[in-house]
């Protein structure tokens, strides 16, 4: 048998406690695993794509070693099919949350399917600890202060006070305290 390659797609703006689930779970089902990083210009993303393409390369590269398994990082921005015809893959995974998550997924599966019928979808249910973490919440809640870090890594964290904080954002910790994330070189300080 071949090697099994899996393409995991997403805009990863940022990625998050949850991405890490479905990617950690992934990793155990294939020999290689891209991660697709959709370009994605319709949905304003708060990171550019060189941002995002970092971010997750950082958050995997313990992932790979953990599970011993090559896990790469690759933009782009065609069709997903033609995409995981690009680099190989034989299946798509897909992370689910939610009933309305499926709705959606079934609709893609469907027209990929006509696309592709070689290329299987796999939908992995996100843990429970993490059905609730979505991309899009996590940054309304950093864009009010609020406190992320039970939802994405420290670096992760990090990066998305510092760009709210550049807006004009003051972030609350869990016991009220208000970091000013590092702003014109300085470094972060709790008060």
């Amino acid at each position: 048998m071949g090697k099994r390659t899996g393409l995991y797609p997403g805009t990863f703006d940022p990625i998050t406690n949850g991405h890490l689930d479905i990617i950690s779970r992934a990793a155990k089902l294939v020999d290689h695993l891209v991660i697709g990083v959709a370009i994605n210009e319709g949905k304003g993303p708060l990171f550019s794509l060189d941002e995002r393409v970092e971010m997750v390369r950082h958050e995997v590269e313990p992932v790979a070693k953990a599970e011993g398994v090559t896990i790469s990082v690759e933009p782009f921005d065609v069709l997903l099919m033609h995409f995981a015809e690009h680099v190989g893959a034989q299946i798509i995974i897909r992370g689910l949350r939610a009933v309305s998550d499926f709705e959606y997924e079934f609709q893609m599966v469907g027209m990929n399917m006509q696309l592709n019928r070689n290329i299987e979808t796999v939908f992995l249910m996100a843990g429970a600890e993490h059905q609730a973490i979505a991309s899009r919440l996590v940054k309304e809640i950093a864009s009010l202060g609020g406190d992320i870090t039970q939802f994405v890594s420290p670096y992760v964290a990090k990066h998305v006070r510092e760009k709210f904080t550049a807006r004009g954002v003051k972030f609350v910790t869990r016991s009220g305290r208000v970091i000013d994330a590092k702003r014109n070189g300085q470094k972060a300080k709790a008060k």
